[in-house]
């Protein structure tokens, strides 16, 4: 059943709306001519702030693809979250491969980043502006702010509903930056703006703060699938706990499998999520049908919400080459993005498996790589596409795609219960578990032929491969399998090497920008950088 969509109403000159540089102070809210009590007004005002808290994720500022952007200092055009997040999640994995040689890029994977690398500075100031934006409503929207500002109690339970969604999305960003950056800054609504420098959080702390946020506000949520599609619910606040615990030996030193199979379950039985039929089909120009599998999405327009990152990033630069633009939905290729061997590798016969998953251009491209500047050299992806499911035509603009991103999805869900299983979480049932990994895989091959009677933890491990590649998991994954930087696991290029190398220890963690460390006495840099 098709969910109706938050629409992203921004009004120009929201206090909310300005920009993050490069040596602001993270507790700063963005500044312009308009006052908080101006935007506050109103239960108007406090819905268009509240879209842009949304709408964040989706656009990179004010004045449509390139201008006023939010973040300083880094082109516009890739400073989009999705666009920054998937760079640093993929790009020093067996996943992807770049032939631009854009300031900063390469350095993925040759996995040689340094704290000055600048898509690195990108996702570290874009996740710390939404958190500012979460920030800021939250604060707005406390008991006292709304009775001075005579809000009925009507409108005053929905800003609570849209405060609790804010606390979920600054949660999440928070969870991004501990992901990737281990010990970043730390500000909440409770610190008064620009009056002190913000102070750095551990990576424990910080897992035990976005764990008790998370908790906090379950019974403020909607419930799942209950509200707009496109807003948290219960259900993503499930999914993102699931995600955290199964991660949370990396983060904390402690394993969480128990809770990983608790809340990945609570998704499954509870959320009324089911898989789509055809895998294909997932990632489209009106995937918003989808619903049944998207738990939670960022929702692309390609006439409203138009920016060179997001989904226009992900169709747009996979394709080059002899591969028909038409066919994608857009009006020419980037000639960017390709995969290793790796992947190819994890589906039986390559590019021709019966597995549908399986989505890979090959004609005119070599499986090996010899350049990467090169765009021939490595398997292209077309998984997604800028066309319509229900009739094939492409959607709403050639240049600025329409299909929404999910940052959940229910297939996710499967495969933490599976794996949080077969790492010995109790209350986990193998049967369960291996169930779970065959209706992704039925879906796969379309019956029964690719199923399995048991599953291993690196067998799910190849499954996430298959299942998620080029979602944005793929490092996460292989640090938690210990595969990462080990020269136990190697692919084309990685650390720079054709065959393959190790790489240091401490890359597992990238570094603070120099900017901010300099800027701010209270921040210590992680080890190694």
């Amino acid at each position: 059943m098709k969910r109706n969509s938050i629409k992203l109403i921004i009004i120009g000159g929201l206090i909310a709306a300005g920009s993050v540089s490069c040596n602001k102070k993270l507790d700063l809210i963005p500044t312009n001519d308009l006052t908080s009590a101006q935007v506050y007004n109103s239960p108007e005002g406090y819905k268009q702030a509240f879209a842009k808290v949304y709408a964040a994720y989706a656009l990179t500022g004010n004045s449509g693809p390139a201008g006023n952007g939010d973040v300083q200092g880094i082109d516009e055009g890739t400073s989009d979250f999705y666009r920054l997040m998937w760079c640093a999640e993929e790009l020093p994995t067996d996943e992807a491969v770049v032939g631009w040689g854009d300031p900063g890029l390469p350095d993925f994977h040759n996995m040689s980043w340094s704290s000055s690398n600048l898509f690195l500075k990108g996702i570290y100031y874009r996740a710390v502006y939404q958190i500012t934006l979460a920030n800021d409503f939250i604060r707005q929207s406390t008991d006292a702010n709304l009775s001075s500002r005579g809000i009925s109690r009507a409108n005053a339970t929905n800003i609570k509903m849209y405060a609790a969604e804010a606390r979920f999305l600054r949660a999440y960003q928070y969870s991004v930056l501990m992901d990737l950056f281990a010990n970043p800054p730390f500000v909440t609504e409770n610190d008064a703006l620009g009056s002190t420098l913000p102070k750095q959080i551990t990576r424990k702390d910080l897992f035990n703060y976005i764990e008790s946020e998370l908790k906090a506000i379950d019974g403020t949520l909607a419930k799942p699938r209950a509200n707009e599609y496109g807003r948290a619910d219960q259900a993503a606040e499930w999914a993102l706990l699931a995600r955290i615990y199964l991660n949370a030996e990396v983060y904390t030193g402690t394993a969480r499998y128990t809770d990983a199979i608790t809340y990945s379950k609570k998704v499954i039985e509870n959320g009324g999520y089911k898989l789509i039929s055809d895998y294909t089909k997932l990632m489209r120009a009106d995937n918003n049908v989808n619903t049944d599998e998207f738990i939670l999405t960022i929702n692309y327009d390609g006439l409203r919400t138009q920016s060179y990152g997001g989904a226009t990033f992900m169709t747009h630069a996979p394709v080059g080459g002899s591969m028909p633009a038409a066919d994608y939905g857009i009006s020419g290729g980037w000639a960017g993005l390709r995969t290793t061997k790796a992947l190819v590798n994890l589906f039986p016969n390559g590019a021709s498996s019966a597995d549908k998953r399986a989505q890979f251009y090959t004609n005119g491209q070599n499986l090996e790589i010899s350049d990467i500047s090169t765009f021939t050299d490595g398997y292209a992806i077309s998984k997604f596409k800028n066309v319509k499911i229900a009739d094939g035509k492409p959607g709403s603009s050639l240049d600025y795609a329409d299909m929404d991103l999910p940052i959940f999805r229910l297939a996710e869900q499967y495969l933490i219960y599976a794996e949080a299983t077969t790492r010995g979480g109790t209350g986990g049932d193998m049967g369960l578990a291996v169930s779970y990994i065959n209706k992704l895989r039925e879906r796969a091959y379309g019956n029964a032929s690719g199923n399995v009677t048991s599953i291993t933890t690196d067998q799910i491990l190849d499954e996430r491969g298959r299942e998620l590649y080029w979602e944005g998991f793929r490092r996460t994954d292989l640090i938690r399998y210990k595969k990462f930087v080990e020269s136990s696991y190697l692919w084309p290029f990685k650390g720079g090497s054709k065959d393959g190398k190790g790489v240091e220890s401490y890359r597992t963690i990238y570094p603070l920008p120099t900017s901010d460390v300099a800027a701010n006495p209270n921040l210590k840099q992680n080890t190694g950088y």
